[in-house]
This record gives C-alpha cells, structure tokens and sequence, in this order.
C-alpha cells in the first residue's frame, strides 16, 4: 500500500505566495474601485447649498469688498455687479447678484488668499492676481480662476461644485475694479 504523501514544503510556499497575491490584489481593486465610485453623500464635489440668498446678500453688503470664503464648498461668494453691457459674460454661472469664485490658482493650485488691502485675490506662490470676480490681473495665470454655477432654488443659494468652469481670458474685465490699497504679494 502507497503512502499517503503530505504537502511539500515546495507546494506549501508557493500556495501560500499565490494567496497573498490573491489577497493582495483583491484590495488593491476595491481600493481602486471606491476611489473611483462617486460620493454622493455632498460635500466638495456635489452641489452645495450656502443659505438664503436674501441673508447671504445682505450680510456679503455688510462685509468690506463684498466677499466670504465658503470652506465646504471652496469657494470665494461674491457680490457681483458687471459694467452694463458685459453681464451676460457670466450668464449661467452668476445668479441673482452673486458670483461663486474658486479658490484654486489657475497658475499651479495653490489656495488664492483675499488681498483685504487691495481688494483683490492675490496667491502667495507666484504672485497672479485677480479682481474680485477672480478675473486675470497680473502673474504668470494663464487664465482667471474658475467658477462654480450658482442657482438659486426656493431662495437657497446652491454652488454646483461638480462642474467648475474654465477660467475667463486674459484681458476680461466685467467689474472694472482698480486696486483698493497696498498688494498683500510683492
């Protein structure tokens, strides 16, 4: 009678290394997969609603330049008042008075600061500025910064932060809107 032969050590490892490939790659893929689903639960990415457009223009009137950076939505709200003969320039984005400004530089991404001195958007890194409806000014942006479509729905402001739109051209300017004071960039 033949004896019954275990598991060699030879068989052993290499079932143990195909397991742990096994188990390595079936977590790299949910991994992959989840980062890849779309959050639906709001937040950064999904449209956000920022309060009562009656409250937030009155209490942006009572702000100096008329601004209020949104964290959740990271976004910069804006009263904004075009040039007569330039308000369609924003037509689907600006509603009711107000403009949403992204905070994101045009030039390489870093966060834009309001400039309170001068009344602009001036970012830190290189130097791009940008008026207070975040058109191009001065610095190496290529482009303005983005904005967010704004809706307002029963009297909510909601910022679609999903669908940020391009940047308008150098050389655009609605506002017509001089520095105020001193750069906060050199």
């Amino acid at each position: 009678m033949a004896k019954k032969r275990g598991m060699s050590r030879r068989d052993f490892f290499r079932l143990s290394m195909l397991g742990g490939s096994a188990v390595f790659a079936g977590g790299f893929a949910a991994a992959s997969l989840g980062m890849l689903w779309p959050s639906l639960r709001g937040g950064f990415g999904a449209k956000i609603n920022l309060g009562k457009a009656d409250d937030l223009k009155a209490e942006l009137a009572s702000i100096p330049h008329g601004w209020k950076y949104y964290a959740e939505a990271r976004t910069y709200l804006v009263l904004y008042k075009a040039v007569p003969g330039k308000e369609a320039f924003y037509k689907g984005v600006a509603d009711g008075g107000l403009l949403a400004v992204y905070q994101k530089c045009a030039h390489l991404g870093c966060k834009v600061p309001q400039c309170e001195s001068s009344g602009w958007f001036e970012c830190p890194c290189h130097g791009s500025r940008y008026n207070k409806a975040g058109e191009y000014e001065f610095g190496p942006a290529p482009t303005g910064l983005q904005h967010f479509p704004i809706v307002i729905d029963g009297g909510n402001v909601v910022v679609d932060t999903a669908d940020a739109k391009p940047g308008p051209p150098r050389g655009t300017d609605t506002i017509n809107q001089n520095p105020e004071g001193a750069h906060c960039t050199g």
